[in-house]
Formats: structure tokens, C-alpha cells, sequence
């Protein structure tokens, strides 16, 4: 049992991962983990005591820590976990995942090019294992609320780029609903050019402003 419980409160540390404290620029673990590493161990031993053998125990123990380790880490733990997921997941595939420190938000950036063939609106093919292994991780964590954006860049009609951008976030929130994503969960707008990230008056700049975003909203509790 303490080899379980102590393999636990690593696991938990290990996803909930550190932060670096702003004043002495030291790495410490994250309050998220504390307490993800406090639930771990009790859900063990809950799981542990409710087995009928040693194998049913050990089984038992470990999910336990699993449930235990997001219960007691709170909010925070529950999105650590689900980036850490997002980042294997989509690791050398082209998307971004950003963590927005003040509200825990989640946001997966996708390239247009990757995403839509050029003035597109339907998902590429080959850009569909991306989205199913979103899709994935947006149904295990199904707690959270989802709100997909399409943007521009600056080239062409203001109305064309507005409706290009709406398509593109519709195509992206019905293929995740597709692969089993409750739509109720989801919200999908074009923002057209209006909220560039980088300079419209370069190539460069312009690739970076076609996009879709996936914004994955914290919940109120889990």
C-alpha cells in the first residue's frame, strides 16, 4: 500500500508539474499538484480497503488515486492534467497549446494552412487524427466548455473574411461533435481580422492571423 500510495503522489506531481515562484525564480511544485497529491493518496486507500483480494485492492487503489488525484487537486489539477494530455497528444503535429496562467483557459491554435485548403471551409482530410485526438481528450475531460474561433488575415472583403472565418469554426466545432463531443458544450464564432496576432503586412504575419482556436474553459468545480 505505501508503494501505491507513493507512486501516486508522484504521478500527480509529475502532471500537475511546477511553477516557478516570481520572486526568487525558483521552481516549486504547483498548489494544484499539493492538493492532487493529497487526493491521490486518500483515494488509495479508499480504493485499497474496498478489494476483496490483493489483486482487487491494488486495481482498486489505483483508480482511486486516479479520481482521488483530481478531486483534491481542485480545478487547477483538472486543467493541468487535461494540457498535459493535449501537449502528448498533439505533440510535432503543427497546433500550439497555450495555458492562460490568471484563468486556467486552455487554447489550441491551428494554423489555417494545416487545417483548410486555401478560401476553404472544410477540414482537410489529413487533418482529421488531429482533431480526433482533441476530440479525445475533450471528451475524457468532459467537464469543461468549449469556444471555437475562426480569424483572417487582413487580404480581401471584410464580409468575405467575416463568413470565411464563421465556416471554418462551424466545420471544426461539427467534426469534434462528430466524433462524440456533446455539442451543448461547444460555441463556434468568426471573428473575421479582427483580432490579428501577428503583422498583417508580411507573409509571415498573415499565416500567423489564419487560424482556429479552441479555447477550453475551465469549469466552475469537478
Amino acid at each position: 500500500m505505501r508503494i501505491l500510495t507513493a507512486s501516486a503522489l508522484v504521478a500527480v506531481v509529475a502532471l500537475a508539474g511546477c511553477t516557478t515562484n516570481p520572486y526568487t525564480g525558483e521552481r516549486q511544485v504547483s498548489k494544484a499538484a499539493i492538493g492532487g497529491g493529497i487526493g491521490a493518496v486518500a483515494g488509495a486507500a479508499i480504493g485499497y480497503s474496498t478489494g476483496d483480494n490483493k489483486k482487487e485492492r491494488k486495481e482498486a487503489a489505483l483508480k482511486g488515486a486516479a479520481i482521488g488525484g483530481v478531486t483534491g487537486g481542485g480545478v487547477g489539477a483538472y486543467m493541468d492534467y487535461q494540457e498535459a494530455k493535449l501537449r502528448e497528444r498533439l505533440a510535432g503535429v503543427g497546433v500550439g497549446v497555450q495555458k492562460d496562467k490568471a484563468t486556467g483557459a486552455i487554447t489550441l491554435i491551428m494554423p489555417g494552412n494545416i487545417t483548410f485548403a486555401t478560401n476553404q471551409s472544410s477540414v482537410r482530410g489529413d487533418f482529421y487524427p488531429v482533431l480526433d485526438a482533441v476530440a479525445d481528450v475533450l471528451k475524457e475531460y468532459n467537464k469543461t466548455s468549449i469556444s471555437i474561433s475562426g480569424h483572417t488575415d487582413n487580404v480581401g472583403r471584410d464580409d468575405y473574411n467575416l463568413n470565411l472565418s464563421s465556416e471554418r469554426a462551424r466545420s471544426v466545432a461539427q467534426y469534434v461533435i462528430s466524433r462524440g463531443v456533446n455539442g451543448a458544450r461547444i460555441s463556434a464564432n468568426g471573428m473575421g481580422k479582427s483580432q490579428p496576432v501577428a503583422d498583417n503586412s508580411t507573409e509571415n504575419g498573415r499565416a500567423q492571423n489564419r487560424r482556429v482556436e479552441i479555447r477550453i474553459n475551465p469549469p466552475a468545480s469537478v
